[in-house]
This record gives C-alpha cells, sequence and structure tokens, in this order.
C-alpha cells in the first residue's frame, strides 16, 4: 500500500507542532498513535513517556481498550513498551505466544491476545541522548512490517520527540524566566526595606541588612518575606523597629 505524499506530511507536521499550547502528553501520545495506526497498516498503537526521573509517566493509544492495557503495563512493569524503554533499542515484531505469556510478559501477553492482537512490535523515543518512552504496534497477524514501514514509524517517533523536545526547551526557558524575575523582584524589596529599615534605626544600610537577616534566620523566615513586611508597614512579631517607634540607639 502507497501512502499518499500529502498524508505522511499532513502526520508530520501534526507531529512536529509544538503540543504544549493545547494538548496534553497524553493527548499528544494518543496524536502520535493514531497516525501510526493510519500509516503503518497495524491495528492498534500505544505509547509511554517516562518524564522527570522516571516519576511521571503518560500513556496514550490509538483505543480505549490500548490506552487501558498499556496503563496496566505501566504498573506491572512490564510489556514490549517496558523494555523497550528500558533497553533504548527497537523490539522487532514479536508472536504473542504462550511461551511469551509464561515467560516475557506474563499478564501483557493474554490482555493483548485477548484484544485480538498477536504480533507486536516497539519503536523507542529518543529525546536528546535519553530513551524517555516507546511506541507500541499491535497487529492480529499476517504478514510481518516491512523495513519501509518501520523506517516510517521511525520517522513519526523522530518528529514526536522534536516537539517534545521544544516543549521541554520552553518549559525550561519559562522556568528560568520565572526564578529570575523571582530573585529580581525579591532583590528590590530587599534593598527597599534596608533603606526604611536604616532610616528607623538611624544606621547605616548594612547594618539594617544585618539586624533584618538576623531576624529572618532566627525566626526561620525568609529576608524577602521580612523585607515585604517591612516596607509595607505591618508589624512583626519581637521586632524592635517598627514603624511608629522612634529609631533605637
Amino acid at each position: 500500500m502507497t501512502i499518499p505524499h500529502q498524508q505522511l506530511a499532513d502526520a508530520l507536521l501534526a507531529l512536529a507542532a509544538e503540543p504544549g499550547d493545547t494538548l496534553t502528553p497524553g493527548a499528544f501520545l494518543a496524536r502520535l498513535c493514531a497516525h501510526s495506526v493510519e500509516l503503518l497498516g497495524v491495528d492498534a498503537a500505544g505509547a509511554v513517556l517516562v518524564e522527570h526521573g522516571r516519576s511521571s509517566r503518560h500513556v496514550g493509544a490509538s483505543n480505549p481498550e490500548v490506552a487501558r492495557l498499556e496503563q496496566d503495563a505501566v504498573k506491572w512493569r512490564q510489556g514490549p513498551a517496558h523494555d523497550c524503554w528500558n533497553s533504548g533499542a527497537a523490539l522487532t515484531e514479536t508472536a504473542l505466544d504462550p511461551a511469551v505469556q509464561r515467560a516475557r510478559w506474563p499478564r501483557y501477553a493474554p490482555r493483548a491476545l485477548a484484544l485480538g492482537h498477536e504480533r507486536v512490535t516497539a519503536l523507542p523515543l529518543h529525546l536528546r541522548d535519553a530513551c524517555v518512552g516507546s511506541l507500541v504496534l499491535l497487529r492480529g497477524g499476517g504478514t510481518p512490517l516491512s523495513p519501509d514501514r518501520l523506517a516510517l514509524g521511525r520517522a513519526l517517533t523522530e518528529a514526536a520527540a522534536i516537539s517534545l523536545l521544544r516543549e521541554n526547551q520552553l518549559l525550561e526557558s519559562r522556568t528560568r524566566t520565572a526564578q529570575l524575575e523571582h530573585a529580581l523582584t525579591s532583590r528590590i524589596i530587599v534593598e527597599q526595606a534596608k533603606g526604611v529599615l536604616s532610616t528607623r534605626m538611624g544606621g547605616t544600610v548594612d547594618e539594617a541588612f544585618d539586624h533584618l537577616r538576623h531576624y529572618a534566620r532566627s525566626h526561620r523566615l525568609k529576608v524577602a518575606d521580612v523585607a515585604v513586611d517591612i516596607v509595607a508597614g505591618r508589624p512583626l512579631p519581637d521586632w524592635p523597629y517598627q514603624q511608629d517607634e522612634p529609631p533605637r540607639a
């Protein structure tokens, strides 16, 4: 079966677009699976994405039954997606025969067979230098996937990886920007508090900062939070330099 160029281009464009603005990770993986079924001639597909040092896992699939199967497989820590992600290498087409049921995937294989899937292939999803997930292709049988189809499957996972990398870079950039803005705002507030406090104390800004820092440490507070209260004129417990009190010598 020949794939129309426009159909292939549409799929790659849909996967290469940034998903973060409109799609959750699970929805983006479902999109990858839908295009895989459409273009590769498989019966169903599932995908797993592992994030944040293995602590967060997202699942998507071409249909609800496979989605539930892959979600359970994540809990079981078995199945083609798990093996592919752990090894970082593609899993060649494998028959879900009784031997596999007994040894390799004792819980996954029977469930997949019950859904009518007799053969499975898994392709790794690489992000930078790490394998962060995998795409699982399920079929009822017949002729094995051709090398051309497997190459197209790898192209789909590469397009998805480009999108995920772009999204990660965007999130990292936003996080750094927020951190810098917070640090700048805190610095400005602290400088203002030093000026207010030095006036009340009749001392230098360095002396004012020493008092501010000592108070924050002794009360297990952040310097910036104490500074906000000082600038706003809010009273602080055990604070000797309240707004309405005269400066101490």
